[in-house]
This record gives structure tokens, sequence and C-alpha cells, in this order.
């Protein structure tokens, strides 16, 4: 038989290598290129200098696992069931004893990007359940090396076990054990570790001459933030700072192979956070929201508004800001149009293409929601949020010294009560008060303006929803990776965080 070039056919041209590069918790204010005073991401300040800057550029969630499922599956998390219905607008934790986890019936990107022939890898943390069933290689990768959760613990392994590391469907060790995190010095080869699982992933599809996702997921900035003994002293920031200038380092050597192999201008790479700050676990272990409001866990802008940076060098004009509206869900059906796919058709997709905006400067009109547990409690269109509720956390929380909010009170708008505001929504003009601190005169006719263009565009989302089946609901310890003995007890949390039976207790 002869060759596609023995007949004088050029081959198909090979599509782009995409690499999604999410961090655990990393504020807005996190980088250099956003305003950091100590600029101490040159790597990152310099991918933006390169390629595309996203100023409002959001999450699908305030929180890890609803928000990384809303990237993999470019849905809503209320449609794939990563929320609870126990409490109104109560957050979704995962800790490990969550039954739930993403459904079959989800298509996520990677399964999607084997029909133009990816080969694909999670690096880091997955939590996106932890069952035999919602595991990574079940659902499109073909390799992972990473964990489940994130690295909370020390535990006992007695009443509940450490977290475990996996390198594909093996455990190869566990968090504190042969994956040692120092609590007292924030020492862990972590991050390294993450990088060199990268690198070598790039390296080995390149000599394959095959197109690759990778999904580097790290988590060094989450509490307990860590960070490779190089690194551990060098920031300004303190111990947080240290964990972001090893990931900037990281991103820098993952940019410099991609141009030492000579396949820059042939991969697309994002840069984005899951979730805004964990303003719970600053200044020590938590990072900078920039000018927002609050942070993790809230649907503020702090909580929802993240770093974005793209990188297409030949592809994307350099040195660019994109004001587009951009969604991490966005990032599925942006990477399936680079492959040349279709979003599937049989489903609600969410997430919008940005090549348009990355390549041709386009702007798309299109509103971002904000959802907290099974609730909608705000949404942007244009310059405009109308807060339908409000709510950081309650008084009982407040109280004990759990604060969303440190130092940014805002007189009826960071309540500590679930506050109603349906019918007359508090409404923000996100360019004049990116603070969230002034909300319009309900009598204004800039209020009724904004009001008549946000309402139908609300009902009509709410019509046409169709709640996926809640995972996060119900613990069940005999789940968890190693189940400690005496574990028998099935418990429903349907409770607050701070009421909830020892049989089902919640990480913060």
């Amino acid at each position: 038989m002869l060759s596609a070039a023995e007949l004088g056919v050029a081959p198909a041209p090979q599509p782009p290598n995409i690499l999604l590069l999410l961090m655990d918790d990393m504020g807005w204010g996190d980088l250099g290129v956003y305003g950091e005073p100590s600029r101490e991401t040159p790597n990152l300040d310099q991918m933006a200098t390169e390629g595309m800057l996203f100023p409002n550029f959001y999450t699908a969630n305030p929180l890890c696992s609803p928000s990384r499922a809303a990237l993999l599956t470019g849905r809503l998390p209320i449609r794939s069931g990563f929320y609870t219905t126990n409490g109104h607008a109560r957050n979704a934790y995962t800790p490990q004893e969550i039954v739930g986890g993403i459904p079959d019936s989800e298509l996520l990107l990677p399964a999607l990007l084997k029909g133009a022939g990816y080969a694909s890898k999670i690096v880091g943390k997955w939590h996106l359940g932890h069952r035999p069933q919602f595991h990574p290689l079940k659902h499109g990768f073909d390799e992972w090396f990473g964990s489940p959760n994130c690295h909370f613990g020390p535990y006992d392994n007695k009443a509940r076990p450490n977290i475990p590391v996996y390198r594909d469907q093996e455990m190869v060790g566990r968090f504190y054990e042969e994956f040692p995190i120092n609590l007292k010095t924030g020492e862990a080869n972590l991050t390294q570790i993450y990088l060199q699982e990268a690198l070598e992933f790039i390296q080995r599809q390149q000599a394959a001459h095959r197109p690759f996702f990778l999904y580097w997921a790290v988590d060094a900035t989450h509490a307990p933030v860590y960070a490779s003994k190089p690194f551990l002293g060098t920031s300004q920031r303190g111990r947080y700072g240290d964990a972001i200038r090893e990931l900037d380092d990281s991103v820098g050597r993952i940019l410099r192979l991609l141009q030492d192999l000579g396949i820059a201008e042939n991969t697309f790479v994002f840069f984005t956070s899951d979730n805004g700050a964990a303003l719970i676990s600053a200044p020590r272990q938590g990072g900078s929201n920039g000018p927002f409001l609050c942070g993790k866990q809230t649907t503020f802008e702090g909580g929802m508004r993240e770093p974005a940076i793209a990188w297409w060098p030949g592809h994307i004009p350099a040195g660019q800001v994109s004001h587009q509206l951009g969604s991490i869900m966005d990032l599925f059906t942006t990477s399936l149009s680079l492959a040349g796919l279709e979003p599937p058709r049989d489903r609600a997709i969410d997430g919008l293409d940005l090549l348009p905006a990355m390549l041709q400067g386009r702007l798309t009109d299109r509103p971002i929601f904000y959802y907290r547990g099974n609730t909608l409690m705000a949404v942007t269109l244009g310059q405009y949020k109308a807060h339908f509720w409000t709510w950081t956390n309650s008084w009982e929380e407040f109280k004990q010294g759990i604060d969303f909010c440190p130092g940014q009170n805002v007189s009826g708008v960071t309540t500590h009560s679930q506050e109603e505001h349906t019918k007359l929504p508090l409404i923000f003009h996100l360019g004049r008060d990116p603070g969230e601190r002034f909300p319009l005169s309900i009598a204004s006719i800039e209020y009724l303006d904004a009001l008549r263009r946000i309402t139908p565009v609300v009902q009509q989302h709410q019509e046409a929803l169709v709640p996926g089946q809640p995972q996060l609901n119900v613990c069940n310890r005999a789940v968890m990776n190693w189940a400690p003995p005496g574990c028998e007890k099935l418990g429903k949390c349907l409770t607050p965080p701070e009421s909830v039976p020892e049989k089902c207790s919640w990480p913060h």
C-alpha cells in the first residue's frame, strides 16, 4: 500500500495540544499582572505579556469540587448534580466519605477529545468522587497521578485514613506518609513531583507525535499550603507566597519545555483557578482577591472572579486584554473547538467558545450565573450584577471566628442570615463598584433599566433548568479509600458543618 506522502497527499494537520493549568484557591489578586504589589509571579506575568489576560473571568461555583465538574463538563454544577439540597444555599463540601461523584451520564472533556486522537492525563486533584465508578480513567483520562481529594490531614488511620495518592489505577501512597507534608514548616515536594509528571507526559506525547490534553490541577495554595525547600522563606508574602512562587516557577518551566520542543505554536495553554482565595485561611494560608468582596465559599466577586491567562504563540496576539465575560465552563467548549469537535447536542452546555474573543477580539454578550448549592444567588449581565440572595456564613460560625469576609463588612450585603432579594434584587455596577459596596438606588432609572435586562434572562434560565440528581448529600465512612473498623452506620449530612455528628464530620 502506498503512503499518503507517496500519493502526494498532505497529512491532515494535527490539532493543537491543550494544557489547562488549574490552581486551587488562588485569588484574582495573587498575580503581579493583576496588581499584586510584591510582583513575585514573573513567569505568569510574562505569560500574560505573550498572551491574553481575562480580567472578567469566573468560576461556576465558589468551591473546589463543583467548579471542577463544571470545567470538565462545560455545564453548571447544578446540572451534573454537584450540589446539596440539605439547606438553602448550603455549601457543597466533598469530604472523604461522600458517596456521590461524577455521574456516568456526564460527558467529560477527555472522553470527547479521544474522538480527535488526543492522549489525556490529569495531574493532581480530581475531586469528582473517589468510589471506583468515579475514577478519572473511567471518565476519559488515559493517565492520572494525584489524589481524589485535597491534602487534608494528617489523620490517625483509625477513625479516618490519610488520603491516598494514585498512579492510574494503583494507590502508590498517602499524603503525610509516602508523600510527606510538614505542617510546622510547610515543606512538601508535591509541586515538584506534579511538575515532573507534566514535563514527562509532554515529552512522551511529543515523541509519539500525538496530540495531548494535560489537566494540571495542583493544590499547593489550598490550606494547608506547602512549598518545596528551595522556595520556603523566599516570598514577602509568607508561606502562601512561597507556594505561589513555586507554582509560578513550574508554569515557566512548562512553557519553556514547549518552546524547547518546538511545539509552543501548536499548544494552547490556559491558566486559571477553581475559586477565589480562601480568606478564612488568610493571611498566612490564604491569598488575595484584589479589590473584590469576600472570598471562597461566597458568590461575591471575591469568591467567583478568577485570574485567567490564555497563551498560544503565533495565534493569540501578544499583550492583549479581553473584556469578554468568561467562565471556567468555556474551557470545555473552547477545547472541543480547538480539536475540531462539536459540543454534545443532547444536553445543555453552558460553556462559550472563547476562540472568537481570543483570535479576533469579538465579544459575546452572555450572563454569568452565580450558584451556591442549588440556589441561584446572583447573575451578571454586562456591567451589572444582581443579587437575589445574600449570605456569607451563619452567625453561629461567625461567632466562632469563621469569617469569609474578614475586614469587609458591608451593611445589608455581607449578611450572616440568608437574605432574600428576589423581588427587588441588589444591583451593583461592577465597573464603577467592583467591591460591591454601593447598590444602585431602586428608584433610579439605571436600576430599572438594568432590572429590565436581567429579569428575562434569569426567567428563561430557570424555566429551562433541569437539575441533576444531587451527588453530595449523603456520607458513609465505609466508602473511604480505607474504611476504619467499626464504620457501619450510614449518615445523611443534612445539617450545617458545625452540627454534623462525628459519624459524618466535615473537613473545612
